[in-house]
């Protein structure tokens, strides 16, 4: 990417990501370049595919979860193009490593509502839960123990008892009770590995 362009790039993500200064949007351009630029991506790739980004959050952020790790490639991908480009990338790492309390619960809806309809439905969670639980080999049947979870989760959340959960349910919920943000599957970073992809990303790209 020629200097102008890479310029010109920091100016517009500086103004659309406040999370970030100048110098931090030009390290994430930095290693958003030399992530297409591996040799397990495609050639000429403009951005960076389902696989990459998956390794991508596996490695930075140590996330495991192929279903969660899908849905936070859709919720990054916001041209549906099953591509992240260097805009989306950006973007989506301000909310993830920096966002707002508000710009989280946005983020974490979009990615637990599975089908895109505007909510979180009772079959959506059995199915998150199912897949983020560990096997616990048991008397009970799981499924029995994950719908009681289930179960638990729309008393505490779905105020207008509907039996879904609507993005004001999701938002009144985790304000009064912040650990609900994440209560579907872990789609953010914890703080250690945040910090160390800040420090490693922005201190080492910097480096001349």
């Amino acid at each position: 990417m020629s200097r102008k362009r890479l310029q010109q790039l920091v100016e517009a993500l500086g103004r659309s990501c406040r999370h970030f200064q100048g110098a931090e949007v030009e390290c994430l351009v930095k290693l958003f370049d030399s992530l297409v630029a591996k040799p397990s991506s495609r050639p000429g790739a403009a951005g960076l595919d389902r696989n990459m980004f998956r390794e991508a959050l596996h490695g930075a952020f140590g996330m495991t979860d192929d279903m969660l790790m899908d849905r936070v490639f859709r919720t990054f991908d916001r041209d549906n193009d099953s591509c992240v480009s260097v805009v989306e990338w950006v973007e989506g790492l301000s909310i993830l490593l920096r966002g707002t309390l508000e710009e989280r619960i946005k983020y974490c809806f979009e990615v637990y509502d599975l089908n895109g309809d505007g909510y979180i439905s009772r079959e959506e969670m059995f199915q998150m839960l199912k897949n983020s639980l560990l096997k616990q080999p048991s008397e009970e049947e799981p499924d029995e123990g994950i719908k009681d979870l289930v179960d638990i989760a729309l008393k505490k959340m779905d105020y207008d008892h509907d039996g879904k959960l609507s993005f004001m349910d999701f938002e009144k919920a985790v304000r009064d009770e912040n650990l609900l943000l994440e209560a579907f599957g872990p789609c953010l970073p914890d703080i250690k590995s945040s910090m160390a992809f800040e420090q490693k990303t922005f201190q080492e790209t910097r480096k001349p």
